[in-house]
């Protein structure tokens, strides 16, 4: 099927690229009416238009169909009324945050007089790449938005009907708020020669974030020559430990596996106190019969269905359903098996013993720790960014869900009254 629904732009990449950049320059001076207007009218428009959108997406899922494509990789493609209401809540909520560009951080008064400010201004241009997940391109476009910057969205070409459709109308809903509709630009060129290139656009992208799978994190640490921040693989653990509420935990951890297991955030394993092993895992089988488990030899005991988990069963995201359980003897045990497999995404505790939860969040290194909480709370709209433009899973400039203060940087201003130096 020819991707029909959506007209291709004729603009090549550079050209593309040197239109965003000069946009970027009317958001970075951008009053916050003037952005929470595209970003409303933008949010209207794509519950106006929402057919013409489930038609493009439509178009994309039959291709995906028909190539072969995995139903949870589908999943990620899939928009229906319900997401596209989501999609323009995200928006909505996203106009209600407040602005950080011109927010003072620091200010302080030197003793000859100068005073000084660190005061957050955009970045520029944030480039995104990102694989089969429309709702990315309303979700990053918000962000970008609101925090004064330009979004050059690079989507896969499994969505790219869907992608154009939802672009085209946020553009729209940027003209109609007095902003440059390249503000919000997508590269129609899906080709994987261009997404190399679009991470070598230094002196136009600002800081690249790229959300997919662990070939496309290698593409970029391999080839990008512009600053980016890696929003990584999430090879979530939940521990359960021995003083753990195990109703709660088997209600914590189906949420955490069975509510949407294609996406960063859902728990891949889960680590059990050999205390209760016994009275737990059985529940758990029971408590989610479409889930494939693979288990340690300890855990096939109590699981004598599951598969025996192979030592790979510990270091991959599933992104479906499949969950890996190990008995482990001690909390130590299991703080050491994460720090060996985990990801650095979100590693949660179920306890009930204070020490334990203090012991486990000052010694599991991960971008986010829970205590008594699904992993899947890891989440801009869940931490109340509104939405989020990626999880970042290292340490520099941002780690964790990252919102609008993530998409700024900061300018020292300094005012002097005639000073020179001695």
């Amino acid at each position: 099927m020819s991707n029909e629904n959506v007209a291709y732009q004729a603009d090549s990449l550079l050209v593309q690229a040197a239109k965003v950049k000069q946009a970027s320059k009317a958001m970075a001076l951008a009053s916050t009416a003037q952005k929470n207007e595209a970003l409303l009218q933008s949010a209207d428009l794509l519950v106006g238009n929402s057919e013409l959108i489930l038609a493009a997406n439509a178009s994309d899922v039959e291709n995906a169909k028909e190539s072969g494509t995995s139903a949870t990789v589908i999943d990620r493609l899939l928009l229906n009324s319900s997401r596209i209401m989501s999609m323009a809540k995200g928006l909505r909520d996203v106009a209600l945050l407040g602005d950080p560009v011109g927010e003072v951080s620091e200010g302080w008064v030197r003793p000859n007089g100068l005073q000084i400010e660190k005061v957050r201004v955009p970045l520029g241009v944030v480039g995104i790449i990102y694989e089969n997940r429309p709702n990315v391109t309303s979700d990053a476009a918000a962000l970008c938005i609101k925090s004064g910057n330009s979004a050059f969205l690079r989507g896969s070409s499994a969505a790219i009907n869907s992608n154009l459709r939802i672009a085209e109308l946020l553009s729209s809903g940027l003209e109609k708020a007095g902003l440059p509709r390249d503000a919000v630009t997508l590269v129609t060129d899906t080709a994987r020669e261009s997404a190399v290139e679009f991470m070598r656009l230094r002196g136009y992208i600002d800081c690249l974030i790229p959300r997919g799978g662990p070939s496309l994190i290698s593409a970029i640490v391999e080839n990008a020559t512009v600053p980016y921040v890696i929003d990584g693989d999430g090879n979530c653990h939940i521990y359960v430990d021995q003083s753990a509420d195990l109703g709660q935990a088997v209600e914590i951890i189906k949420n955490a596996k069975v509510q949407r297991p294609s996406v960063c955030n859902a728990v891949e394993t889960v680590l059990v106190h050999e205390n209760i092993a016994a009275a737990l895992l059985p529940r758990l089988r029971d408590s989610m019969p479409s889930v494939e488990f693979r288990v340690d030899v300890r855990s096939h005991t109590f699981m004598p269905e599951a598969k025996i988990a192979a030592e790979s069963d510990y270091q991959v995201e599933f992104l479906d359903l499949i969950l890996a359980i190990k008995i482990v003897n001690s909390l130590d045990e299991a703080i050491d098996h994460i720090g060996k497999y985990g990801s650095g995404h979100s590693e949660a505790i179920l306890t009930n013993d204070y020490q334990a939860a203090k012991r486990f969040i000052a010694e599991v290194d991960a971008a986010a720790v829970l205590v008594n909480a699904s992993t899947r709370f890891v989440d801009g709209g869940e931490v109340g960014y509104g939405a989020e433009i990626g999880i970042s899973t290292q340490k520099l400039h941002a780690r964790g869900p990252m919102g609008l203060k993530e998409l700024t940087t900061q300018k020292f201003v300094i005012q002097g009254t005639g000073q020179v130096r001695v």
